[in-house]
């Protein structure tokens, strides 16, 4: 299912202008019958869009329960796939160690989201979720230096394209799940990954298709 970034946007905003309490003058601002009524004619067309993809049912409450649960509106958000402050750095590292732009903004934007200080559970920190172990390997004395961040992950990301003849699937299946991984599951090159990617874990299965995604954005 594909829906309109924009469609989904005014939803939201629609839904929260609704639940606001304004104390000034109000004569501007349209009448909780108006955004009552402009949220569900939205939303009607986006369920109109849904339906058309799914088996008709009886039951619109539930057809809308689902479709609001599950989250799965056929893209991921778009608020992030323009310009960044971070673009000068990028396109610098870019530059330096020949890896395609728009493949550094989707990794940076599926590790962190463009926060420079997130931490995981298991420990990578930055931009580009760099391991202690691998930070210090490529000189980065601050992980949550952004210049430092982006240059050591487009290095290793480089390194890594470098190692599998540029193949961004194997490149980014390693990046999250180790190279060490992919050689004890026999990959060692696209067909092979084809071959067996069901045997990856599932986290770097959604990662690898969520980064190339991603990039079409970018």
């Amino acid at each position: 299912m594909s829906i309109d970034p924009r469609t989904l946007s005014q939803l939201l905003q629609l839904q929260i202008l609704g639940k606001l309490n304004l104390s000034s003058d109000n004569s501007s601002i349209p009448s909780d019958d108006t955004l009552d009524s402009s949220f569900n004619d939205l939303l009607q067309s986006l369920l109109g869009q849904y339906a058309q993809t799914q088996p008709a049912s009886s039951d619109p409450i539930s057809t809308t329960s689902s479709l609001l649960a599950s989250g799965n509106f056929g893209f991921y958000p778009p608020a992030l796939s323009g310009p960044s402050s971070y673009d000068p750095l990028i396109e610098q590292a870019s530059s330096q160690y020949g890896v395609d732009s728009s493949l550094i903004k989707a990794v940076v934007d599926a590790e962190s989201s463009f926060q420079n200080h997130v931490v995981s559970s298991a420990g990578a920190k930055g931009l580009m979720q760099l391991m202690d172990d691998t930070a210090r390997g490529l000189g980065v004395t601050d992980s949550f230096d952004p210049q430092q961040n982006i240059q050591a992950g487009t290095r290793y990301l480089s390194d890594l394209l470098r190692n599998y003849n540029g193949s961004e699937s194997m490149a980014l299946a390693a990046y999250n799940g180790g190279s060490g991984r992919l050689a004890r599951l026999g990959i060692t090159n696209e067909q092979q990954l084809n071959e067996k990617y069901g045997l990856l874990p599932q986290e770097t299965q959604r990662y690898v298709q969520k980064v190339l995604q991603l990039k079409n954005n970018y």
